[in-house]
């Protein structure tokens, strides 16, 4: 195996793994708001980097449902992350979901 096919295994895997270290670790330490945004920004961008074709170790499925998966779960933390402490934001939409 060359030394080109074996970083390009790996890719962005660890960068990843160790934003997701770093989120969870915010999230005891600091606050749950930040750890959760922090968490939901590194799997956004996990999804950014699956989308250009960096897979490696993250290549599990198609890209297509990789991507949105990834999508999907980093914006719903997100969002989450900014909802937690922001009470007219959560009476908005629970307003609009008729709740």
């Amino acid at each position: 195996m060359s030394d080109r096919t074996e970083r390009e295994s790996w890719g962005p895997y660890p960068l990843i793994l160790a934003g997701a270290v770093i989120g969870v670790l915010v999230t005891f330490v600091v606050d749950p708001r930040w750890g959760g945004f922090t968490l939901g920004a590194v799997i956004m961008v996990a999804a950014a980097l699956r989308f250009a074709g960096y897979g490696g170790a993250m290549a599990v499925r198609s890209k297509v449902s990789d991507v949105i998966t990834l999508a999907g779960f980093g914006f719903v933390l997100v969002l989450t992350s900014l909802l937690l402490y922001n009470n007219e934001l959560k009476a908005l939409i629970l307003s609009l979901l008729g709740g």
